[in-house]
Parts: structure tokens; C-alpha cells; sequence
């Protein structure tokens, strides 16, 4: 069991939504936190909520800005990756602009932070790393180019990570969510099965948290749906083609 009391960790994507609730509910365990993303008002009024955290905005897409966010936070225990961004689109309808955005904040931009924060953990022998990825990072989905994509190749990140240091003290997870009542899916049209609200998302997260368990996917049974898709075949998945 993982115990918060004490620690210190870096939530990055803090601001908004699920890394919101998350560093409420880290503050309430007795966590030091350092929060981060990109606007510093929005981390200035998350810190006034909280009793013992940070700010250290940066945009994880910007390495210089990373490597300059990477010593502000200084010694930590724990790393949870949340920053995302998401745009429905089709391939019809491509949009370059936003689909390299939707890749690089979820995907690039942990590759950069993992990067820095490697080397110290590594030399430390010891440290928590927490990925949030996506039920959407299982199978390519419809209007979902960029986001689907980046969220698997997240996935995919947390694999390797596992298997690299499983015989170190670095514990390594994967949290996949599914759809968060958000600014971000306040942008879909369709109906959403089982809908969460930030704050039930984050008493999942830190569930997964407490454990050393690798990988989570909620909310149940919608996410068994979603895994269960990996192992159609594509005649099924891809009827009339």
C-alpha cells in the first residue's frame, strides 16, 4: 500500500478537471504538492485551496520550459502525467493544427518531462510514476484522429516503462479513463456512456495510486467493453469493408 503523507508530487496538468480534483484529494492525504500546466492564474487559485503546494507553470510541449520546470520542482517522490488535449475530428475533416496539438501535449510533451525526470530517478533507485492515459488508447475510434492515437502511444509508454524498471524501487501505472465531464468533452455531440464527473475520476486515480498494480481501467463495465474491442476481429470491427 502507498501511503501520500509526507511525499511530495508533481501533478502536471493540475488545472482543470481531473488533475484539479486529484490535487484536492492528494492535499486531503497530507501530500506536498507541486502543481504545473500552462496558466498560471489557474494554478495561483488552485494553490489557495490547498495546504501545502507549489505552482510551477510550464508547457510541456516547450523543452527548454520543461528542463526549467524539471529543477524548480526539485526532489520529488511522485510524477502523475494528466496534461491532455482533445478535438473531435475526422479523417474527413482533418485538421493538422489540432491533431499535432492533441499529440504533442499527450504524448510528446510526457516523452519530454520523462526525459528530464529519468535520470534523477534512475540514479535515486526509487520514485512513483502515474500516467493518465484513455480507454480511446486501446483501438483507433471513429473521429477520434490525434487523440485516439497519442492516448495508445501513452499506453504504449507505460509498458515499456514497466518493463525497463521492474527491478528497480520506480513504480510505473497506467490509469485509463473514460469519458470526464470536462471543457474537453463538453465538445462531443454524442451521447457519452457512463459519464463521470472530475471528482469520481480522481477517487479512481488514487485508488490506483495506493497500489502497485500496473493497470486500471474505469469506469466498469464500460472499460471491458472498450478491451473487448482489442480482440474482435477487424472483419466485425470494420463490418462492410
Amino acid at each position: 500500500m502507498v501511503e501520500f503523507k509526507g511525499k511530495t508530487y508533481w501533478l502536471i496538468g493540475a488545472s482543470e478537471g481531473l488533475g484539479r480534483a486529484l490535487a484536492r484529494d492528494l492535499d486531503n492525504e497530507g501530500a506536498r504538492l507541486v502543481v504545473s500546466a500552462r496558466s498560471a492564474d489557474r494554478l495561483q487559485s488552485l494553490t489557495d485551496e490547498l495546504s501545502n503546494a507549489r505552482a510551477v507553470p510550464f508547457d510541456v510541449t516547450d523543452l527548454d520550459q520543461v528542463r526549467d520546470a524539471v529543477a524548480q520542482a526539485g526532489d520529488v517522490d511522485g510524477i502523475v502525467y494528466i496534461a491532455g488535449a482533445y478535438d473531435p475530428m475526422r479523417a474527413t475533416e482533418w485538421d493538422s493544427k489540432s491533431a499535432m496539438v492533441m499529440c504533442n501535449v499527450n504524448f510528446i510533451g510526457a516523452m519530454n518531462v520523462m526525459g528530464e525526470v529519468m535520470p534523477a530517478l534512475t540514479k535515486k533507485g526509487r520514485g512513483d510514476i502515474t500516467l493518465i492515459g484513455s480507454l480511446a488508447g486501446y483501438r483507433g475510434l471513429p473521429a477520434s484522429v490525434g487523440y485516439s492515437a497519442s492516448k495508445a502511444a501513452i499506453v504504449s509508454l507505460a509498458e515499456t516503462l514497466r518493463f525497463d524498471l521492474k527491478d528497480t524501487d520506480i513504480v510505473v501505472r497506467i490509469a485509463n479513463p473514460g469519458f470526464i465531464k470536462t471543457r474537453l468533452t463538453e465538445k462531443n455531440s454524442f451521447k457519452m456512456p457512463m459519464l463521470m464527473s472530475p471528482d469520481d475520476a480522481a477517487k479512481h486515480v488514487l485508488k490506483a495510486m495506493r497500489k502497485t498494480r500496473f493497470r486500471t481501467d474505469f469506469p466498469a463495465p464500460f472499460s471491458w467493453g472498450i478491451r473487448l474491442l482489442e480482440y474482435l476481429p477487424d472483419l466485425v470491427v470494420y463490418r462492410g469493408k
